[in-house]
């Protein structure tokens, strides 16, 4: 069961990968009914079903990147966030809890667009909870007050943080300390956010595309290693 979580978290990181600036190139949205079929067929366990119904809302992340986030720059490091977001969604989404599943990961995708933009304002200094950090399509001013995280999430983090903690174990295994470090930073291993490739690189001081290279080496050996 663990080795299926860690798989889990590595396919996400491989999606991440493979969208790239390939933004437009997403496969068709699920007919109701095949949706009803593979979520059904996820929650009774069904690895392939759940990573189906991630590739096939994947078009719903660039969606929402290009509808709130128009104006950020780095829109490629968005997907990748939002692409985290989705696999939350999907790996928590059940059909009681009365929504749709394109309703509850986007809840889950704008979430960690707006967490990943809340840990960049903090990391640029001092903040208000209620400063602007972006504007919908409607004008509508999103605060930091609007996206903290209320105690329900409490469990998620936790159950998170235990996951990363012994995917880190599992890393030591196959990885040599430099690929380790740039997996720790790229998903926030360490308890701190993930970082940009750019950040990335910038604070190691190497190439972005040299980053770029090291971490899909290092995704395929633990993948290897997971598999």
């Amino acid at each position: 069961m663990l080795t299926a979580a860690f798989l889990l978290l590595m396919n996400g990181a491989f999606l991440t990968l493979r969208l790239g600036s390939r933004s437009g190139s997403f496969p068709r949205p699920l007919t109701a009914q095949e949706e009803r079929e593979y979520v059904r067929r996820w929650c009774g366990g069904d690895l392939d079903a759940r990573n189906i119904l991630i590739e096939h809302n994947l078009r719903l992340v660039a969606h929402i990147v290009k509808k709130y986030y128009t104006a950020e720059g780095d829109t490629d490091d968005l997907i990748s966030i939002g692409t985290i977001g989705l696999i939350k969604g999907v790996s928590t989404y059940r059909p009681d809890k009365g929504v749709r599943l394109a309703t509850y990961a986007s809840r889950c995708i704008e979430n960690e667009v707006l967490m990943h933009f809340r840990s960049a304002k903090k990391n640029a200094g001092d903040i208000s909870l209620s400063e602007s950090i972006d504007t919908d399509s409607d004008g509508n001013s999103l605060s930091l007050m609007d996206i903290l995280a209320d105690d329900a999430d409490m469990t998620e983090r936790l159950a998170t943080a235990e996951l990363c903690r012994q995917l880190r174990q599992k890393m030591a295994v196959c990885l040599d300390a430099r690929e380790q470090e740039i997996l720790s930073l790229r998903y926030g291993l360490e308890g701190g956010p993930p970082l940009a490739q750019r950040e990335v690189a910038a604070h190691l001081g190497i190439s972005r595309s040299y980053v770029s290279r090291l971490e899909k080496k290092a995704l395929e050996k633990l993948k290897n290693t997971l598999e």
